[in-house]
């Protein structure tokens, strides 16, 4: 038999681990910035497939040309299309898109440029869109902890669900952090991960408070809240272990044919999503229960120091 993990004992590393990739991921927004995509931030993307080899400085200049000093073009991949997207911070009429086609169409004659797509947007918008999104972030948040206060009120529910929303914050920061680092412009998929990570690393620690419930009732009731959650997460161990591996491969698996496709539409939800699985697996099982065990066993404390005073 494996000798058993005390995940309560190695409470300090883990959370050490935790501030320190959080302390990386501060210093690098600190000095980097930020990026925020069109539709939080406002502006117009156009797009243009092509065929052959284009001049980038060619369509740099013209677009400057046409749209100003701060307009912007990169080789982009949309549904395995190859495509010239050009940025744009302000943005701009029909008229001056219609024109900027044309520019681009004088300028390289060869490479048979047609447009894509196009998309423009105020800034005011984009800030309503993104407050719209955090909003909608923090009542999903809210509705997870009335959940899980409800679920495991028998074992401490308001506290249990407190510890269980912390962690779900430490997973979002980790997945805002690869944005941050990997220099993803925060978009729509930010908020599609930061959703799919509440509920998956969710389901982690629910797993997780079900067996301390049912291992509270099974022991003793002097057995020490941290043995019980010991006993509880080697329990459950292999089987959140498994569950988090199998999906994470599957999403490295998509993320790596994105990567040979240029496919960057979904590497921005793959690459964030992965560490977003990781971050998850490791709060459900070294952060969550663990760090609960603190505040029970500080409510314990002070329980005894109040009998011993009468």
């Amino acid at each position: 038999m494996k000798k058993p993990i005390n995940f309560t004992g190695h409470r300090k590393l883990y959370v050490c681990i935790s501030l320190s990739i959080l302390a990386v991921a501060l210093v690098f927004n600190i000095i980097f910035g930020t990026q925020m995509d069109i539709a939080f931030k406002g502006g117009t993307l156009m797009r243009y497939s092509f065929s052959g080899t284009v001049d980038m400085q060619q369509v740099e200049k013209t677009a400057q040309d046409v749209l100003g000093s701060s307009a912007k073009a990169v080789i982009d991949t949309v549904n395995n299309t190859s495509v010239i997207s050009i940025s744009l911070t302000d943005n701009i009429d029909t008229d001056k898109q219609r024109e900027l086609t044309e520019s681009l169409e004088k300028a390289l004659p060869d490479n048979e440029v047609v447009q894509f797509s196009s998309n423009s947007l105020k800034a005011s918008m984009g800030r309503q869109f993104f407050i719209k999104c955090l909003v909608t972030l923090l009542l999903a948040a809210l509705f997870l902890l009335i959940y899980v206060g409800l679920r495991f009120r028998k074992i401490g529910g308001l506290s249990a669900g407190l510890f269980a929303l912390l962690t779900l914050l430490h997973d979002l920061l980790i997945v805002y952090a690869t944005f941050v680092i990997f220099r993803i412009p925060l978009n729509d998929n930010f908020i599609a991960v930061m959703l799919t990570i509440l509920g998956y690393s969710l389901n982690d620690t629910i797993v997780i408070y079900d067996r301390i419930r049912e291992n509270r009732k099974k022991l003793d009731t002097k057995t020490p809240i941290d043995d019980v959650v010991n006993l509880s997460l080697n329990q459950s161990f292999r089987r959140t272990l498994n569950t988090s591996v199998t999906t994470a491969i599957a999403v490295a698996t998509i993320l790596v044919v994105s990567l040979v496709l240029h496919m960057d539409s979904i590497v921005s939800f793959a690459l964030p999503m992965l560490f977003g699985i990781v971050s998850g697996f490791y709060s459900s099982v070294c952060l969550s229960a663990p760090l609960w065990a603190i505040w029970v066993n500080h409510k314990e404390e002070r329980r005894q120091a109040a009998l011993k005073k009468k």
